[in-house]
């Protein structure tokens, strides 16, 4: 067995998907909207900024983390905006579930029980 045989594999059926495809009908639909992609884009690179503050150990204010709250809920009532959000949660949580079973698969290397 080839590892990077099976990693194509598995990229190829993330590719598939049913979430991956749901996120590119929705990112279709809001590329014909212009104001919703453009609020889109900018919560996006809001997201960005946060993620990049907190990374260098600067913590967003509560007051910035409710604005990001209220954006989030305001793009959420645009239907095409939702579908992305919802597809891209669940494609989320396959990765997350994906990246946990390989993490326990080489727990016993590193003193974890022989899962």
């Amino acid at each position: 067995m080839n590892i990077y045989d099976k990693t194509h594999e598995l990229a190829k059926a993330l590719k598939e998907s049913e979430e991956v495809l749901e996120i590119n009908a929705a990112m279709s639909l809001i590329d014909k909207d212009p104001e919703g992609k453009k609020m889109l884009e900018d919560f996006r690179q809001r997201q960005m900024d946060l993620q990049q503050q907190m990374m260098t150990g600067d913590m967003p204010s509560p007051e910035e983390m409710e604005k990001m709250e209220k954006l989030f809920e305001v793009l959420s009532l645009n239907l095409n905006i939702r579908r992305l959000f919802d597809a891209e949660r669940r494609l989320s949580i396959i990765i997350e579930d994906v990246n946990k079973i390989i993490s326990e698969s080489l727990q016993h290397l590193y003193g974890g029980s022989n899962i």
